[in-house]
């Protein structure tokens, strides 16, 4: 059985990708969502997509019926939309009394690690696609377990 802490570590983490996606994704122009540098497919839309997918397979393994699905991308905005909701679906179980079904760290080692990793790379692709965010000391940044959607706190040390 997984402790509180562990739960609270899971949703913290979340809050930290909904922070660090949120802030990869403001402002991109629509045109960055087809942007393929390397014509390799994996654009922008597909990984966010994937990113999507990955939250809700995270749930489906807290819940015990581990399932993956493979989304197309939606239209940009709508893909954004889809990617937080899923967050916020992922967290809300989290916050729940439901038990999880996985070991907390298994659960993290799945998607949510490959959801971050995945953030990485769209912050590489807007700096190839000549629309860079800024950097930022992240360790200093307002990240609250639960707030998961796409507004997020101003940044407190950008450089």
């Amino acid at each position: 059985m997984e402790s509180n802490a562990e739960r609270q570590f899971l949703r913290h983490t979340l809050a930290t990708l909904a922070y660090r996606a949120g802030k990869a994704l403001r402002g991109a122009p629509d045109s960055f969502a087809a942007f393929d540098p390397d014509k390799s497919g994996r654009t922008p839309a597909k990984i966010l997509a994937h990113m999507g997918d990955l939250m809700d397979w995270g749930l489906t393994i807290c819940k015990g019926k581990q399932a993956w699905q493979d989304s197309a991308p939606l239209p940009w905005p709508q893909e954004v939309e889809r990617f937080f909701r899923a967050i916020k679906t992922f967290d809300d179980y989290l916050a729940s009394d439901a038990p999880l079904a996985a070991p907390a760290g298994m659960v993290f080692q799945g998607g949510v690690a490959d959801a971050l990793t995945h953030t990485g790379q769209i912050n590489m692709l807007r700096r190839m696609a000549g629309c860079p965010i800024r950097g930022e000391n992240y360790y200093r940044a307002t990240i609250a377990v639960g707030n998961v959607g796409f507004e997020q706190a101003a940044p407190a040390k950008e450089f």
